[in-house]
C-alpha cells in the first residue's frame, strides 16, 4: 500500500492570498507546492496516521481473504523423499481392491451364497472398494507431486465421501454382528427377523444416518473462512486437518466432530460387543470341547480385533486435535491411511477366506469341486442353522 506524504510548509508571505474565484479554478494541489512523495524513497518518514492506515488496510485485506485451494502435505518429515511411500501404498491398495472384487464376484456368482449374511458381506466389500478409490489416488498424487493443490469444493467432497463410507461401514459391521446374534441365539425366529424388509430398512437407515450426520459436519466445515495457512497436514482432506486452518471460531465444528464419534462409536461398539459375547456364549454351550471351541474363540477374536483397530484408529485421528493430543503429523497421516486400508485388506480374509461356504464357492468357480467335506465351525454353521431348524420344525414326520 503506497502512503502519501504532504509537505505542509509555511506558505510564502510575499504572494497575495488567492481569491475565492481563483480557488475554484485552480487545482487543489498546485504543482510544485505540495509534492507527493512515495514512502519508498530513502530518507523520508511516514506520518503516524499513514502507518495506522497501512496497518488497518493490511488487516482488512487479510481478514477478507479465504483460501480457495489447499496443498496436501502428508509426511512432512520425509520432505523430498515422500515418493518412496507411493509404491507400497499403490501395491497395498491394488491388492485390497483385487481381494474385495474377487470376494464380491464369488458371492454374486454362486447361487447358494444368497443369504442376508453374504449380501451384507457384498455390501461391505463394495464400501471398502469405494473408500480406497476415494482416498488413495489423491494420496498418491500428493506423495509423487510436491505442491499438488486441491480446491475447497473438491476437498469438501472428498471429506464427505470418506466419512460417509466409514460411517456406513460401521453400520454394516453392527448389522453383521446382529445378524449372527439372531442366527445363533434365535435360530427359529431368524427367518422372520432377517429378510428383505429388514435389509431394505437397514439400507434406508444407513443412508439416512450417515448422510444427515456427515452433511451437517461438512456443511459446518465449509462455512468457515480459511485465512491461516493453505497447507493441509494430511494425505487427504480429513475433517480436523481442514478445520484447524480456519481463522474464525471453530467451536461448532469441533463439537460436531465429538458428536459424530458419540453417534457411531458410542452406539455401535456396545451393541457389537453385546452381540459377540452372546454368540460366544452360545458357541461355548453347543460346541464340543477342544478344537471347536478354540475355533469359535479364534473367529470371534479375529473379528473383534479388526473392529477394534478400525474404531480405535478412526477415533484417535478424528479427536486428536479436540483432545489436544500431540501426535506428530507423520504418525497422524499413517493412521489415516491405516484407517482406510486396514478394513479393506482384512475383511476379505476374515469374511471370505475364513468362511467355509465362500471357500467352497471359490473352488466351484475354479472348477475344482469339493476337495472333501469341509469341517464347518459353529460360526460358519450359523448361516445354515436357521433353515435346518425351521425345516425340522415345519416338516411332518414321514416315518
Amino acid at each position: 500500500m503506497e502512503t502519501l506524504e504532504f509537505n505542509l510548509g509555511r506558505p510564502d508571505r510575499r504572494q497575495p492570498f488567492p481569491s475565492a474565484a481563483s480557488l475554484l479554478t485552480r487545482p487543489l494541489v498546485p504543482a510544485g507546492r505540495w509534492p507527493i512523495r512515495p514512502t519508498a524513497q530513502p530518507g523520508l518518514r511516514t506520518p503516524s496516521c499513514g502507518r495506522r492506515i497501512a496497518r488497518t488496510g493490511s488487516r482488512m485485506s487479510a481478514g477478507n481473504r479465504s483460501h480457495g485451494s489447499f496443498v496436501l502435505n502428508g509426511f512432512p518429515a520425509l520432505d523430498g523423499r515422500r515418493w518412496v511411500l507411493a509404491p507400497p501404498l499403490a501395491v497395498a491398495s491394488a491388492l485390497a481392491l483385487l481381494a474385495n472384487a474377487l470376494l464380491l464376484y464369488v458371492v454374486v456368482s454362486v447361487q447358494r451364497l444368497r443369504s442376508p449374511m453374504y449380501l451384507l458381506i457384498c455390501t461391505l466389500c463394495l464400501v471398502d472398494m469405494l473408500a480406497v478409490a476415494a482416498v488413495v489416488p489423491g494420496a498418491l498424487a500428493s506423495l509423487l507431486v510436491d505442491g499438488k493443490r486441491v480446491s475447497l469444493a473438491g476437498c469438501l467432497a472428498q471429506m464427505f465421501g470418506t466419512h460417509f463410507l466409514s460411517s456406513a461401514e460401521s453400520t454394516l459391521l453392527l448389522a453383521m454382528a446382529l445378524d449372527r446374534y439372531a442366527a445363533v441365539c434365535h435360530p427359529l425366529r431368524y427367518g422372520r427377523l432377517v429378510g428383505r424388509r429388514a435389509l431394505a430398512a437397514l439400507a434406508l437407515f444407513t443412508s439416512a444416518r450417515s448422510g444427515a450426520v456427515m452433511a451437517a459436519l461438512v456443511g459446518l466445515a465449509g462455512s468457515l473462512r480459511f485465512c491461516a495457512s493453505d497447507v493441509i497436514r494430511h494425505c487427504y482432506c480429513d475433517h480436523m486437518a481442514l478445520v484447524s486452518l480456519a481463522c474464525g471460531d471453530t467451536g461448532r465444528s469441533a463439537a460436531a466432530g465429538v458428536a459424530v464419534i458419540a453417534c457411531f462409536v458410542g452406539v455401535d461398539i456396545p451393541l457389537i460387543l453385546f452381540s459377540y459375547l452372546k454368540i460366544l456364549g452360545a458357541a461355548m454351550r453347543t460346541a464340543a470341547p477342544g478344537d471347536e471351541r478354540r475355533k469359535a474363540f479364534r473367529t470371534c477374536g479375529t473379528h473383534l480385533t479388526v473392529m477394534t483397530v478400525f474404531y480405535l484408529v478412526g477415533s484417535v485421528t478424528f479427536l486428536s486435535r479436540n483432545l489436544g493430543l500431540a501426535i506428530p503429523t507423520d504418525a497422524n497421516s499413517a493412521m489415516g491411511l491405516l484407517y482406510i486400508l486396514t478394513p479393506a485388506a482384512a475383511n476379505p480374509v476374515i469374511y471370505g477366506a475364513g468362511t467355509a461356504e465362500i471357500r467352497n464357492g471359490f473352488r466351484r468357480l475354479l472348477g475344482l469341486g469339493h476337495a472333501g467335506k469341509a469341517k464347518v465351525s459353529p460360526a460358519d454353521a450359523a448361516v445354515r442353522m436357521p433353515r435346518r431348524r425351521n425345516d425340522a420344525a415345519v416338516a411332518p414326520d414321514r416315518r
